[in-house]
C-alpha cells in the first residue's frame, strides 16, 4: 500500500514562498537600485560621469544700463529729454532803457506780458485797420476779421445776391479768423460752385462768404458786425447779372483779397 503524503508535502509546487525569500528577487529587479549603493566614484567610471556632464554654456554679455540692475529685474528706463525752454519772462528780455517803461506800462494796464504783447500786436500789426467782430442772429456762429474803419461795400446783382440782398466787403482770408460754430455752418454753391454761400443751420443768416470773384478771400456782411468798430460806409454797385464783363471792366476788386 502506498504512504499517504504529508500535509508539508502536499502543498502546490507554484505556491511563492513567504517572507525574506522574497526579498532578494525584490531587491535584483528594481532597477539601477545596486547603482544607488555604489559610491559615487564607482558608478560606471569616472570617465563616463564626466562624459555625462553638460559642458558649461557661455553667459551672454550684459549692457551696462543692464547690468546695473538686479537679477531677475528688467533695466532701467533711459533718461526722458529735456523740457523745451521756457518763454523769456519780461525781466529776461534786452529791453535796455525801456524796461521801466515797459514794465510801469503793464502795471497802469495791468496786463500780463502775453497781454501787453497782444496789445502791441493788436495795434501795430495791421497798421491802419480795426479788429471788427461779428456773427449770426442766433449766436452760433462768431467771427473776428481785421479791416478798415471806413468800409467799401460791394452791393451785386447777380442771381442769388439780389434775392438776399448780399452786401459785402472783402478781406484776405489771413485776416478773417473764426470765433466758433464751424459745426453750425452749412455752404450752398450752384453754377461755377466757385462761391461758396455759408449760412448758419440754426438761423438760416449769412454773415460771411467766399465770393467767386475773390475765393482766396471773404466777403463779410457789415449788417452783421458788432457796434462800435465802424466809422463809414460806401457802397459802390456791381453789375453781377453780367459777372464776366463786370470783373473784367473793374479794376480793384480782384486785389481785395491780396495781402
Amino acid at each position: 500500500m502506498r504512504r499517504a503524503r504529508s500535509g508539508a508535502a502536499a502543498k502546490p509546487r507554484g505556491q511563492k514562498r513567504s517572507g525574506a525569500s522574497r526579498a532578494p528577487a525584490a531587491a535584483a529587479s528594481a532597477p539601477g537600485a545596486d547603482r544607488a549603493l555604489r559610491p559615487a566614484g564607482q558608478a560606471g567610471g569616472g570617465s563616463r560621469a564626466a562624459a555625462r556632464q553638460p559642458s558649461a554654456k557661455r553667459r551672454p554679455q550684459l549692457s551696462p544700463r543692464a547690468q546695473e540692475a538686479g537679477p531677475g529685474e528688467p533695466p532701467p528706463e533711459p533718461p526722458l529729454p529735456p523740457p523745451p525752454p521756457a518763454a523769456p519772462s519780461a525781466s529776461e528780455l534786452d529791453l535796455g532803457e525801456q524796461r521801466e517803461r515797459w514794465e510801469t506800462f503793464q502795471k497802469r494796464q495791468r496786463l500780463s506780458f502775453e497781454g501787453a504783447a497782444k496789445l502791441l500786436l493788436d495795434t501795430y500789426e495791421y497798421q491802419g485797420l480795426v479788429k471788427h467782430t461779428g456773427g449770426c442772429h442766433c449766436g452760433a456762429v462768431r467771427f473776428e476779421v481785421w479791416a478798415s474803419a471806413d468800409l467799401h461795400i460791394f452791393d451785386c446783382n447777380c442771381s442769388i445776391c439780389k434775392k438776399k440782398q448780399n452786401r459785402h466787403f472783402i478781406v484776405p482770408a489771413s485776416r478773417f479768423k473764426l470765433l466758433k460754430g464751424a459745426e453750425s455752418i452749412a455752404t450752398y454753391t450752384f453754377n461755377t460752385h466757385k462761391a461758396q454761400h455759408t449760412f448758419c443751420k440754426r438761423c438760416g443768416v449769412q454773415s460771411f462768404h467766399s465770393p467767386r470773384s475773390n475765393p482766396g478771400g471773404f466777403g463779410i456782411a457789415p449788417h452783421c458786425l458788432d457796434e462800435g468798430t465802424v466809422r463809414s460806409v460806401v457802397v459802390e454797385e456791381f453789375n453781377g447779372s453780367d459777372w464776366e464783363k463786370a470783373m473784367k471792366e473793374h479794376k480793384t476788386i480782384k486785389s481785395m483779397s491780396k495781402e
